[in-house]
């Protein structure tokens, strides 16, 4: 494979910091404000579920919720944003998001002592419902972006580096939301949420170019035509798209069943909210280190440098969070504490090496023609992965321990780098052959 000098220019001349620092008020900083929010409130849903009388299987099949959008949601988020434009979407995505976690607070918080009823479950489904839509449109409209905005040799440092943001917010989150916990109330993390997704949104809104905003019109002539809906499905590049998405797609699953097990575990031994939030702030603060190493990897030698180990650093630290957990239980809170952070940090090694990945693999094998489309299906294939990744916890939890389901997600993450590593090398470039 050949590798990619990081000095080397843009074609317009610019170097890649010049092009990074470009997209920082655009895409990287309302990334990393959104994310908190995110970060901050995921770890505590579950929690939140069993306050309002969710029993465990009830409270880890929300997070379906999730996975069902991931699956349905791309397309009809990639006509949408085509149809009205990036910030448009974007912004009008944050507001709901804003709206719904204020909604949250006022309807949900007061419930949360455990006098909740089906009107306050129901509402907590409507709001993971509103995050899992807004996420897709996230995601989707950024992707895109980025795919056209970052030259090829460069294109993993910055997909790893939306990655990056992302993890950054995963560590500010749960911190921020552990310390919003022991000073108010759990329904505080909906305002914080709210707080973070405003000034998201008003970034959004001011920095995103306008040339970038608006829906492409077709070039001038005598009569104008618009350019089609939809674009004709290439079957060689969906099957590149099939070969890689199987591998990198228990790397999906393991990321959804993160934040469902790791505090379900956590309840179980016996471990409060806050410590588990402290607990996800602390594996993701150790991802951060490895976000620029793994995307200069990436684009100097290729995929499987970074894909590879990402998925079976995660799946081994899951197998040990299973067995520590079932081990260490019962043995006093420190015992409890160790089950829980010692695997986490082995999965957020792994999880950081893959900051940015699926995102880079989807622009690797979407040719430049109808590239949101591709990715459009690219993100509807993975979404099987979540959607599946909430089922499997389900299924495990309604006849074994939590603990099993962990296992389960392991395993199935050391299969797809097994399958990485056979089949990436030969379906996907190196950063620099392509041309697009």
């Amino acid at each position: 494979m050949t590798t990619a000098a990081p000095p080397t220019p843009s074609r317009d001349g610019r170097t890649p910091r010049q092009v990074l620092a470009e997209l920082v008020p655009s895409v990287y900083a309302p990334t990393l404000l959104e994310f908190v929010g995110v970060a901050a409130l995921m770890p505590v849903i579950p929690l939140m579920a069993r306050a309002l009388g969710f029993s465990v299987p009830q409270a880890a099949a929300l997070t379906m919720i999730f996975g069902l959008i991931s699956f349905l949601g791309p397309i009809p988020a990639g006509r949408f944003i085509s149809r009205i434009g990036a910030r448009a979407a974007l912004v009008i995505t944050g507001a709901l998001l804003v709206a719904s976690n204020l909604t949250a607070f006022v309807v949900i918080g007061p419930a949360l002592d455990g006098s909740g009823d089906a009107a306050h479950r129901l509402a907590l489904i409507g709001l993971l419902l509103v995050m899992a839509v807004g996420m897709q449109v996230w995601q989707l409209g950024r992707q895109s972006y980025l795919g056209t905005a970052l030259p090829a040799t460069m294109r993993a440092r910055g997909m790893t580096l939306f990655g990056g943001t992302i993890r950054i917010g995963e560590v500010l989150g749960p911190l921020l939301g552990a310390g919003v916990m022991a000073l108010w109330s759990m329904a505080g993390v909906f305002v914080l949420f709210a707080v973070a997704a405003t000034a998201g949104t008003v970034m959004i809104a001011v920095f995103l170019p306008p040339g970038e905003t608006a829906p492409r019109r077709t070039s001038p002539g005598p009569r104008r035509r618009r350019t089609p809906a939809r674009v004709r499905l290439d079957r060689a590049v969906l099957g590149r798209m099939v070969a890689v998405g199987a591998g990198i797609a228990p790397v999906m699953m393991a990321r959804v069943n993160r934040p469902v097990i790791v505090p379900l575990l956590g309840e179980s031994l016996g471990l409060d909210p806050v410590w588990i939030s402290i607990v996800f702030g602390v594996s993701a603060a150790l991802e951060i280190l490895l976000v620029l190493p793994a995307g200069t990897l990436m684009d100097r030698f290729g995929r499987a440098a970074v894909a590879v180990p990402c998925a079976l650093l995660m799946g081994a630290g899951f197998l040990l969070l299973a067995l520590l957990g079932t081990v260490l239980s019962e043995r006093g809170a420190t015992a409890a504490l160790v089950a829980m952070l010692v695997p986490t940090l082995l999965i957020g090694i792994g999880n950081g090496l893959g900051s940015g990945i699926v995102m880079t693999l989807g622009v690797d094998v979407s040719p430049v023609h109808g590239r949101t489309t591709y990715l459009a299906w690219w993100n509807t294939m993975l979404g099987a992965g979540r959607m599946a990744a909430p089922l499997l916890v389900t299924g495990i939890t309604l006849l074994a321990p939590v603990a099993v389901a962990g296992a389960a997600t392991g395993a199935v993450c050391v299969a797809g780098g097994l399958w990485l590593a056979r089949t990436l090398p030969r379906v996907t470039p190196s950063g620099n052959t392509r041309g697009s």
